[in-house]
């Protein structure tokens, strides 16, 4: 089990948030872990001495933990940065009250930054405007000071949290983008601050031409409100990435209408528990998960499964908190309530996805390892050279590009380049009806080469269903399914079902039977209308005297194509043939036509006999068929074909499939099956319906190549931007780089990354 971590506020040394060494102390709601006894002391004496960079109030519900979107482990109790990246964090659990702390501090700092900022670049840039105005009125030193007083608030107030992250890089071991941040304001406004107050410490060498003090108080101000922004527009960017989940959140009415002793009063959604008696009018949200006692309608789905149809409710039917109820109105039973409903489910699952590494990431990982030391030598080689070989003034070109290549250089792109990605993508499949549980299974998906498919439940509806009736001469088609309807009305056989429903959807009223007898294994016996009848297979008739030469034909032909025979007899006499059989879903036609189009290997893996299992698969065109095997072969002939090289994902929806879901690749689960199944995915089609492997193939194809956009585009920037930086096109075109330049490069190439990750949000699916 991976480690959480988080911050400690006192010194930000990282702490493990289930072992903290100094314990753990609660301010306003939110715990907090400490390294040692010492600063839990000092943290406890006053509190909000520690916190007051934190920025306002979180609003987010009380208990919510906190984590870091590049890195899944940390585990903090209110907002802060990240002890690995330095990074915001944000809440694990998506609420529509989201916090939104840290974005309107940032955005506090920015507007005040950008106002100090403005006049430090007009006084810095005075001795270029034409005639030199300010120049002859005013001392290179007053404008140094002048400077310094508006310069001052910026980069230590403005810049406080950058400061705050780079000091706990280095003391966490974790050089990240924050260390060049820190490090390349904090010389350049360090200098600055000793050349103004003190010049006389600076040899006469690097002095102006007018004998003033070289001051870079403007590209420090002017980084520091660069950065400030791109952080601004990351936290935006970053809560439109979660807009999916809190749009899924909002389908939920806030209230439902509550049956109390033959009253109905509204009642707040918290207040419904399960069992309680719900009525649902035209065009209202279903507020919770349950099932229909009376009344019916038609109800909306879209915004959950993705499919535009209504769904007829019926008595009996299931039905989903925050879809839409039609024209009708009915009487529903609570089931799952809060946390417990699809849709909260749902939320949970696609933020958990959001958080999870995809393997791609590894690459971005291994860079950024090694990225800010060599960037850190890099810009100390830089100094080196530009102050021993550099032109007059040496010391003023050394500074000013080894600040550039520090800034320039900051890895914040190259971090966000897949998490952003994974972030957007997952959203937008929660919206399609497809919950991707994990971003290795999103990425995987668009490899996978051999997809093994469940019969029951996946490619077909998992529920009998009569299919054919064949009467023999002087018996209707009616008649027969009427009589047999009335034998079946007292039988508890699993087909028993499939003969009611098909007479009651044909408006066949059955009669009752008298003097009835059921044979395990064998059939029905009754007298119904005063005739003998008998209902089952070939073995219960031959028994009963019945010749079954005529039906033999019609039979076989059911057989073969996949049915379950029932015969019927009356009187001593074939009535006729009945077929049952388990439909295949609509879709699952268009689905496989599409993944075979593709190149995808198509089996079939189920514990049903051969006959049936091999028609089902002629009717889909899928050649390769597996039938009678149990739970343990499936993951067997999944293991077998990944050693055989094969990216292998697997469909299914019962127990039995639960070994080879979680054995292959990819597990995908049919989120009309169990539970079991369902967790041993990593990826869920709300509905059932096979076009969502399509669906979740295409976001996945999107996804991995939107990521190796941003990544190729991460690491172009810093293969151009550093050497320019550093001086290299000096000798040739006299080029050089500005800090201030730098800095919005930098911020420019993380909203670039983001504004391509958001794309994903137009992909048709």
């Amino acid at each position: 089990m991976a480690t959480s971590l988080a911050l400690d506020p006192v010194c930000g040394m990282t702490v493990d948030v289930d072992r903290p060494k100094g314990g753990t102390a609660v301010h306003d709601g939110r715990e907090y872990g400490f390294c040692s006894s010492r600063c839990r002391e000092r943290f406890e004496a006053d509190p909000r001495k520690f916190l007051a960079a934190e920025g306002p109030a979180p609003t987010a519900p009380p208990g919510t933990r906190w984590t870091c979107p590049m890195h899944p482990e940390v585990d903090a109790g209110g907002p802060g940065s990240c002890p690995i990246c330095g990074m915001a964090l944000e809440p694990r659990t998506v609420s529509l009250e989201e916090d939104d702390s840290e974005l309107r501090d940032m955005l506090r700092r920015f507007r005040v930054s950008l106002l100090l900022t403005i006049p430090v670049l007009l006084l810095g840039m005075s001795d270029l405007l034409p005639g030199q105005p300010v120049q002859h009125a005013v001392s290179p030193a007053l404008i140094a000071w002048m400077e310094l007083a508006l310069a001052t608030p910026v980069v230590l107030w403005g810049g406080r949290p950058f400061f705050q992250r780079g000091w706990a890089s280095v003391a966490n071991r974790s050089l990240n983008m924050f260390t060049l941040i820190a490090l390349g304001t904090g010389v350049a406004w360090l200098f600055s601050v000793v050349a103004t107050v003190a010049p006389g410490l600076l040899p006469a060498t690097v002095r102006g031409e007018h004998g003033g003090p070289p001051v870079y108080f403007e590209p420090a101000a002017a980084i520091v409100t660069l950065v400030l922004l791109g952080q601004v527009l990351e936290l935006r960017a970053r809560a439109r990435t979660r807009g999916a989940l809190r749009a899924l959140l909002g389908l939920a009415p806030k209230t439902a209408r509550r049956l109390e002793d033959g009253e109905e009063r509204d009642v707040l959604l918290e207040e419904v528990h399960p069992g309680d008696v719900l009525r649902v009018r035209p065009g209202e949200k279903v507020p919770v998960d349950g099932v229909v006692l009376e009344g019916h309608s038609s109800v909306d789905e879209s915004m959950i499964t993705g499919e535009p149809l209504p769904v007829e409710k019926l008595p009996g039917g299931k039905i989903t908190g925050g879809t839409v109820n039609g024209n009708g109105t009915f009487l529903m039973r609570a089931e799952r309530v809060g946390s417990d409903t699809l849709l909260a489910q749902i939320v949970r699952l696609v933020a958990e996805a959001q958080r999870s590494r995809a393997p791609i990431q590894r690459l971005a990982d291994r860079v950024a390892a090694w990225f800010v030391p060599v960037v850190i030598a890099v810009a100390a080689i830089t100094f080196v050279v530009w102050l021993a070989a550099g032109p007059e003034p040496r010391f003023a070109h050394a500074l000013v590009n080894a600040v550039s290549v520090l800034i320039i250089a900051c890895p914040c792109a190259l971090g966000l380049a897949t998490p952003i990605s994974i972030m957007v993508a997952t959203g937008q499949g929660a919206q399609a009806g497809v919950l991707v549980r994990s971003a290795e299974a999103l990425e995987t998906l668009a490899r996978v080469d051999t997809l093994l498919v469940d019969k029951t439940g996946t490619l077909t509806e998992g529920k009998p269903r009569l299919v054919s009736v064949e009467p023999r001469e002087g018996f209707p088609a009616g008649e027969v399914l009427r009589l047999a309807a009335a034998l079946e009305r007292g039988s508890e056989h699993p087909l028993a079902g499939a003969i009611l429903e098909a007479a009651s959807e044909r408006g066949i009223e059955a009669p009752p039977a008298s003097s009835f007898r059921a044979i395990p294994g064998q059939g029905v016996l009754g007298n119904v209308e005063g005739r003998k009848a008998a209902l089952g297979n070939a073995a219960l008739l031959a028994g009963l005297g019945v010749d079954l030469e005529e039906g033999q034909h019609e039979a076989e032909v059911l057989r073969a194509d996949g049915q379950t025979v029932v015969f019927l007899a009356v009187d001593g006499m074939l009535a006729g043939v009945l077929g049952i059989a388990d439909p295949v879903k609509e879709s699952a036609p268009e689905a496989l036509r599409f993944l075979r189009d593709e190149g995808v290997r198509m089996v079939m893996l189920t514990g049903d006999d051969r006959t049936t299992a091999e028609a089902v698969g002629r009717k889909l065109g899928i050649e390769e068929v597996h039938a009678e095997v149990l739970p343990a072969d499936k993951a067997a002939v999944v293991e077998r074909l990944r050693r055989e090289g094969h990216v292998v994902a697997m469909a299914g929806d019962g127990i039995n499939d639960a070994p080879a879901l979680a054995a292959a690749d990819v597990g995908i689960a049919m989120g009309t099956g169990i539970d079991v199944a369902v967790e041993s995915a990593g990826i869920i089609l709300v509905k059932g319906d096979l076009r969502g492997i399509v669906r979740a193939r295409r976001l996945s194809k999107a996804t991995l190549r939107n990521i190796r956009q941003n990544l190729f585009w991460a690491f172009a920037y810093n293969t151009v931007g550093v050497p320019v930086a550093a001086g290299v096109l000096y000798p040739v075109s006299g080029l050089l780089l500005s800090p201030m330049f730098a800095s919005a490069a930098m911020s420019l190439s993380s909203v670039s990354v983001i504004a391509n990750a958001l794309r994903l949000r137009r992909v048709a699916l």
